[in-house]
């Protein structure tokens, strides 16, 4: 074996042996952040979906006002070629 992996090994161990193991409450404090931001996510997932309902219902709504208001357009030029023709009719009498 090569004198730099031995070195390394018994630094990881010492390393590992210093530092010890986790402690039972920073497990549970861990738990909690955790718990924390699941809920903060599932929070923020229910107002993503929520506003993308309120998206698909505001596009909805001017795709109506679209139709409203091209029928109406149509009528205003019809009823506006209906003008001109009665009034080429009284130029001409």
């Amino acid at each position: 074996m090569n004198i730099k992996t031995v070195a390394a090994g018994i630094a990881l161990i010492a390393a590992t042996t210093l530092t010890g193991c986790a402690s039972t409450t920073d497990i549970e404090s861990l738990k909690s952040q955790i718990a924390q931001a699941q809920s903060t996510a599932d929070g923020a997932a229910t107002k993503a979906d929520a506003a993308a309902a309120d998206a698909a219902a505001a596009k909805a709504a001017a795709a109506n006002a679209q139709a409203t208001a091209n029928e109406a357009k149509a009528k205003a030029e019809e009823t506006d070629a209906k003008i001109n023709r009665m009034f080429k009719k009284t130029m001409y009498k």
